[in-house]
Parts: C-alpha cells; structure tokens; sequence
C-alpha cells in the first residue's frame, strides 16, 4: 500500500489522498479495481476510519473513487487527474520545500537533484510492490 507519517506537514487524510493517488498513477490500483475499505485501510495504516472516510470523501468529489452503495468504493472507469495548473502549483510548493531543506543543509544542486532522483524511483518501485 503506502505509509503514513503522523509527524509530516501534511494532514493524514491528504497523506492518504494522495497515497492512492500515486497508486493509480502507478497502475498499483486500475479503473474499475475496489479499493480497501474504509475500516481495512484504517487498521492497516494504523489511523482513526474517520480520516480514511475524509480521504476517500475527497477522491470520489473529485471524480477519483466511484462509491456503489452496499457495495463498495472502486477507482473511476476514468479517474480524474488534477488540472495542469494544480499539478504545477503542487510541484512548485514542494520543490521550494525540498530546495530549502536542500541549502540548509548545504547540499549542492547536483546532490539535490540526485537526491530527487533516487527517491522518486524508490518511490515507484515501493508502489508498485506493495499489494
């Protein structure tokens, strides 16, 4: 599946939100699979079902999840990824996030940009992986 950290910045729900995001950009989860239950992925991660519901609230407005009462929550025939905008302006925060931290700990751009690397194709390879 995907970790939680309690301690990130980011909220648990988003952490979640955007866990199953990547596990269907990665292809980890596919148009029409089920996805765990709230209560399932609440005890795997370890989290109160009530963040899991907010998370899985959120992916179904935004046209992600597809809810079929008594039967379960599935990824949309054709889940909705974000506008270009959104995706830029989510990429710029987190690498003005990154290139701080970056400097702070004086690291140089060639290390930083290794760094990045490195993590995303950990970051794949984990998510693709983990059933």
């Amino acid at each position: 599946m995907f970790d939680i950290n309690p301690s990130a910045a980011a909220p648990i729900w988003q952490q979640i939100e955007n866990g199953m995001r990547r596990m269907i950009a990665l292809g980890a989860l596919n148009p029409g699979d089920a996805v765990p239950s709230v209560r399932d992925l609440a005890r795997t991660l370890r989290v109160n079902p009530n963040t899991v519901a907010r998370a899985y609230q959120r992916l179904a407005d935004r046209g992600v999840f597809s809810v079929k009462r008594g039967d379960g929550t599935y990824v949309a025939d054709e889940p909705v990824q974000p506008k270009k905008s959104e995706r830029h302006e989510r990429l710029r925060d987190a690498a003005m996030h990154y290139a701080g931290t970056a400097l702070s700990v004086g690291a140089s751009e060639q290390e930083a940009i290794v760094e990045v690397e490195n993590s995303f194709d950990r970051m794949v390879k984990e998510t693709r992986r983990k059933p």
